[in-house]
Order: C-alpha cells, then sequence, then structure tokens
C-alpha cells in the first residue's frame, strides 16, 4: 500500500457538524490537504497534547499510551487506510520486543495516540485521491487554525489589555484544569490567547 507522511495542519469547530470538530491534514512533501470530522472529546484531547496542557489526572489516550510504555511496547506509526460510505478507518502499529501488531482504530484516536507518543502519520493514497484536496494559492499560507489561536482580524486591535487580566485568567486556567471542567479551561485559554496577540 502507497502511503503519504502527514501533519496535523489545524483543528477547528465544524459549523456544519454540531458539536464536531474538523481536523486537517496536510502532506509533509506535499500541499494535498485531508479534513477529517472528529469528536469534541478527541478534539479536547489532541489540543491539550498539541499545546502542552497537562490534565491532573490521565485522560483516556494518556492510559493507552501509559499501559504500552508499561509493557514495553511503541507506537512506530498510524495510518489512515480506508475510506468507506463516507467514514475513515485507521490502524496503530504497535510493536512489543519482536512482534509487531496492526490494531484497528477510529482516525481521532489514532492521531491522538500518535500525538502523545510522537508516532508519525500517514494516509493512504487511495484516501488521499479520493478525500484530500488542494488549496488555491491564498489559502496556503494560513495560520494553523488550532483551538486557541486567535482568529484573523481584518484590522489589528489598538486596545490595550492590563497584565493584571492575563495572571487572573491564568490563575482561572490552573483552577480549571485541577477541576477537570475542560470546556472552561479551553474557554480561558483562547481568552488568553487573544490577549497575548493583543500584547505583541
Amino acid at each position: 500500500m502507497n502511503k503519504i507522511q502527514v501533519e496535523i495542519l489545524g483543528l477547528s469547530a465544524s459549523p456544519t457538524a454540531g458539536g464536531a470538530y474538523a481536523l486537517l491534514l496536510k502532506e509533509v512533501y506535499g500541499v494535498r490537504r485531508l479534513p477529517i470530522i472528529i469528536g469534541s472529546f478527541e478534539a479536547q484531547s489532541i489540543a491539550l497534547e498539541m499545546e502542552g496542557i497537562k490534565p491532573p489526572r490521565p485522560l483516556t489516550h494518556d492510559l493507552l499510551k501509559n499501559v504500552i510504555d508499561i509493557l514495553g511496547g511503541s507506537v512506530s506509526e498510524v495510518i489512515i487506510d480506508e475510506l468507506r460510505e463516507n467514514t475513515f478507518y485507521a490502524k496503530v502499529k504497535i510493536e512489543v520486543a519482536t512482534l509487531s501488531n496492526e490494531i484497528d482504530s477510529r482516525p481521532s484516536d489514532a492521531i491522538a495516540l500518535a500525538v502523545r507518543t510522537g508516532a508519525p502519520l500517514y494516509v493512504a493514497e487511495d484516501v488521499m485521491k479520493i478525500a484530500s484536496f488542494v488549496p488555491s494559492s491564498e489559502d496556503s499560507d494560513e495560520i494553523q487554525d488550532l483551538p486557541g489561536k486567535p482568529e484573523p482580524e481584518s484590522k489589528p486591535r489598538k486596545k490595550n489589555v492590563p497584565g493584571t487580566k492575563l495572571a487572573q485568567l491564568q490563575d482561572q486556567l490552573r483552577e480549571a484544569i485541577e477541576k477537570e471542567d475542560y470546556e472552561r479551561a479551553a474557554k480561558i485559554r483562547d481568552e488568553i490567547n487573544k490577549i497575548s496577540g493583543i500584547q505583541n
């Protein structure tokens, strides 16, 4: 099977799928992009890890990584290998000692695990041919749209925000994470990033 290495380009709320998110993958050595709709829990799990936010207790994907580590295994790669009836299918390749196994997975779970283990992400060429797109030249230099990144604005804001507001928000973020209120934490993080963008 021909496979194409990809990386996560962005993650944003999908207006057409209530409560779901659009995960955008990009060819490492090319320009094609592959959008995948994923659930809010998996999107949150991916975003928290990518942004370096550590919850006080392990999430499901952290638990899975810890189990693999304790058993002396490693995730060697993740591949999105099929698209059937508008549903993507993935495999997680796990190696333990001299054994290698491929485990069936939803792409969102496989990617959340890959982000934690540093495993490379691949998409089967057949899937890329069917489901990917080539962005117009205007979109090719787009900033990653991860949760927490400020929305691009047509005019820069001139408003000054006092540093005390930022400190208050950072305290609130720590408190929300300690209470495992990740939805509130994500909103606070977005606000912190907006303020930081204004100040820079």
